[in-house]
């Protein structure tokens, strides 16, 4: 019988198509997954070019693995990383233990060439294959704040142990993303930056930043979201008395929960209360 042979995935066009198709294949009901989306995510990242591994059985596509690189201030160091992002399994070739298999050779491949950790978000359904198979930590469950007025934002310290280190080229290229839209209102002193999407009556809100904006291509919102959404984690957040609540697990799609893999062998673990992660550092608005 043909073994499934692994390779380093990739970013020319030919493999970019192949792995839309399985991912399409796989989730049917995605409409991101597209060849522009992708080429966004994997090639054209300031940051670098992903990092993963394909599973090929003869020239059949049959599973996919990427991260993709970031930089984060972990413990007062800036450090290069990755973000978990795809997996896939071909239906025809599950149960092989394809993505275990791909993800280990993901991070052995990432750790030789100093990346000093992997972090992502995983669904209720991918969290355990993360944590008992690969080693992560589950870090703490995402809030999902949803409410009127302003966002409760206070003083930033620098006082927290994980924080995604934008600069202007990262931030641009995030806010280019081809399947999505962003519009920039101005809250309180800081930059708020709204997805189109909206759920329950109320917009997503994608991230705060200070002002201005490196990429000026984001148009400005004028008069007032009643409603806002907020995902993550982040210390700064005063909700305490503020006019937010987190929506019940059982009303979320689906509880997203922040996973964290040291790759430096320290055994490093990361305190959720010291985190400072958005919807803004990952892909899902």
């Amino acid at each position: 019988m043909q073994d499934h042979e692994l390779r380093p995935v990739q970013v020319d066009d030919a493999t970019i198509a192949k792995i839309t198709d399985l991912l399409r294949a796989v989730f049917p009901g995605s409409d991101h997954f597209t060849e522009e989306v992708l080429r966004w995510q994997y090639k054209d990242n300031p940051e670098g070019t992903a990092v993963g591994f394909n599973a090929w059985y003869g020239e059949e596509l049959a599973g996919h693995y990427v991260t993709i690189p970031m930089k984060a201030m972990v413990d007062g160091t800036l450090e290069k990383g990755l973000l978990s992002l795809n997996t896939a399994t071909h239906p025809s070739h599950q149960g092989k233990g394809l993505f275990t298999k791909l993800a280990k050779a993901t991070y052995a491949r990432a750790a030789d060439e100093g990346y000093g950790f992997v972090t992502g978000v995983a669904n209720a359904n991918s969290t355990h294959g993360f944590t008992k198979k690969l080693g992560f930590e589950l870090v703490s469950p995402l809030r999902a704040m949803i409410g009127i007025g302003a966002l409760p934002l206070g003083e930033r310290t620098p006082d927290v142990q994980f924080a995604h280190a934008w600069d202007p080229a990262s931030v641009a290229w995030r806010l280019q993303h081809p399947a999505y839209r962003y519009s920039l209102k101005k809250e309180r002193g800081h930059g708020l930056i709204l997805s189109q999407r909206s759920q329950y009556g109320a917009r997503y809100v994608l991230g705060v930043r200070d002002l201005p904006l490196p990429d000026t291509s984001v148009p400005m919102e004028e008069g007032t979201v009643h409603r806002k959404i907020w995902i993550g984690l982040d210390p700064a957040m005063r909700w305490g008395g503020a006019a937010y609540l987190n929506i019940p697990l059982r009303f979320r799609p689906s509880p997203l929960n922040l996973i964290f893999k040291d790759l430096t062998g320290q055994g490093r673990v990361l305190d959720p209360a010291r985190m400072r992660f958005d919807a803004m550092d990952f892909d899902i608005l």
